[in-house]
């Protein structure tokens, strides 16, 4: 192993940049060339590698983003697309290739595992949604967001004697709604991985105005249903009045929190390290709160996110 690259892809998370200046510092100070790949899996078919110095990662670590940017390659899911990749990587004299992001990211690593090339996958989500890790790069810095938006939220609906809905993000996985709803103290959590009743949320909040209450809080992951459809499920069973906030891409970007930027740093030194040591089709990750590596497949294996299902029910019994 003489050079490595580094790209980043799919969506941005904050902590992306703390990663790739961990891979760049490591791999120089371990004395390996690396090459930075602009543009995600589309740049590496078009050949967009540059040569990167200590310089050029300097001043990014608190910056949210990728510095090395994302695209979408629908020319990488094919086979011609694969071999072009391949082809750039040995014009390059790339003998490895760490690849930051999220599960579709590590199934294109994947291929090129296949295909010979050693790869080591970083997880960098906000969905946390990668198997075989308990936290990804940029959760905990989206999860601060949502929690700021909360709180706001809180203001306003304490004014105005309302409940409001906020939709977050997070794809198939509750983590996002699940966390951020148990900091900001949401009266309801609705999260993939647990079926909802319409009937329990109406007199959920029924009893809360029957004690008083003058306004909720309902955190709605995306994988159950957008915001509005459940305001309209409300208004129409129970003829609840809610106001519905749909946090967006605001959750994806800002700077990253500081535990994204260490696990980040821990994540992206292993990677260099693991390919230092000849192996590939591999992903970093955290367990038991210590940064370990694992096997790739692990990743794809079809099992159900898992979810810390005590959360859930300790976020029931506070709320009420």
């Amino acid at each position: 192993m003489k050079k490595i690259g580094v790209l980043t892809s799919g969506g941005d998370a904050p902590g992306m940049n703390a990663a790739v200046r961990a891979v760049v510092r490591k791999a120089i100070y371990e004395g390996f060339e690396v090459a930075g790949v602009f543009n995600g899996y589309q740049g590496l078919i078009q050949g967009k590698i540059e040569l990167l110095q200590l310089g050029s990662v300097g001043d990014i670590i608190q910056r949210g983003g990728t510095m090395l940017r994302s695209a979408r390659s629908p020319e990488f899911m094919t086979e011609e697309g694969r071999k072009e990749a391949i082809r750039q990587l040995k014009a390059h004299h790339i003998d490895g290739l760490v690849v930051i992001g999220g599960d579709g990211s590590f199934k294109g690593a994947f291929e090129l595992v296949k295909m010979g090339i050693p790869c080591v996958c970083v997880p960098a989500t906000i969905d946390n949604d990668i198997n075989g890790t308990e936290f990804t790069i940029g959760f905990d810095s989206a999860l601060n967001t949502v929690i700021d938006a909360i709180d706001k939220i809180r203001d306003t609906a304490t004014s105005h004697e309302r409940t409001f809905i906020i939709e977050v993000m997070g794809r198939d996985a509750g983590d996002l709604a699940l966390w951020s709803g148990l900091a900001g103290g949401a009266e309801t959590i609705l999260i993939p991985e647990e079926g909802y009743d319409i009937d329990e949320i109406v007199n959920r909040l029924q009893s809360g105005t029957g004690r008083g209450k003058k306004h909720s809080i309902i955190i709605v992951a995306e994988g159950v249903m957008s915001g509005s459809s459940l305001a309209d499920l409300l208004k129409e069973k129970a003829g609840i009045e809610t106001r519905v906030s749909v946090l967006g891409h605001i959750q994806r970007g800002g700077s990253p929190s500081a535990r994204d930027r260490v696990i980040a740093s821990q994540y992206g030194a292993r990677a260099v390290e693991v390919l230092g040591e000849g192996r590939g089709g591999v992903a970093i990750g955290m367990q038991n709160h210590k940064v370990v590596d694992y096997d790739l497949e692990v990743v794809f294996a079809p099992t159900d996110h898992t979810l810390d299902m005590e959360l859930y029910e300790l976020s029931k019994v506070l709320s009420i």
